[in-house]
């Protein structure tokens, strides 16, 4: 894959969602310490509420064979920074979710990463055609501090919602909330809304504290 060069943001840029600020690099940010990679027990797992009631799961050179896209798709940290007109290469969510189909009443996903890492999604957002979990950005493989060999990218939501080191996928009925939900980020997590912390919910946005 050719090594992609994005188009220089400007200041005034439309997409950059309310009280963002423009970052030309990428800040290394995530909780906890960085995992040591094992391709000989790693593994990409769908499971919950599947349409088959079975558990499915693919190991890493059989991840790596799946269908694969390339989307372009901003990244808006909570902290503030944008990164713009990224180029990321991966596994579309569709993707995941027409190889394993899941059962009907299913809402909301769960998306685990190592150390028992997570974050939940509404459905419509998982199943977005920009969704991806992604392995490299700008044609270039991700490096391990940056969420090697996985790692789920929303750009339509803060960055938070898609978690580096991703596991598994986890089909659920109703929303749950996930690692930084439960410590006080909003449910939903839509930058263009400022949909920053809890405290900001409206009735309906997520599942009570």
């Amino acid at each position: 894959m050719g090594q992609y060069e994005p188009e220089p943001p400007q200041p005034s840029d439309p997409r950059l969602p309310p009280g963002q600020r423009l970052q030309r690099g990428w800040p290394v940010l995530h909780y906890g310490p960085v995992p040591r990679f094992k391709p000989q027990s790693w593994d990409f797992q769908v499971f919950g509420a599947t349409a088959s009631a079975e558990k499915h799961r693919w190991d890493f050179e059989g991840f790596h064979a799946l269908p694969r896209v390339t989307v372009r798709g901003d990244l808006h940290c909570v902290t503030r920074f944008s990164m713009l007109g990224n180029e990321w290469g991966g596994v579309a969510a569709k993707t995941v979710l027409d190889l394993v189909p899941p059962a009907p009443g299913v809402t909301h996903v769960m998306v685990w990463a190592e150390y028992g890492y997570s974050a939940n999604l509404r459905l419509a957002d998982f199943t977005d055609p920009q969704t991806v979990f992604a392995t490299h950005r700008n044609g270039e493989p991700l490096t391990v501090e940056h969420g090697f060999p996985v790692r789920l990218v929303v750009p339509h939501l803060y960055a938070w919602k898609g978690p580096k080191w991703v596991r598994a996928v986890e089909y659920m009925r109703a929303d749950r909330r996930g690692f930084w939900e439960e410590r006080g980020y909003h449910n939903l997590a839509d930058p263009w809304t400022e949909q920053r912390y809890s405290y900001q919910e409206e009735p309906g946005d997520g599942p009570l504290r």
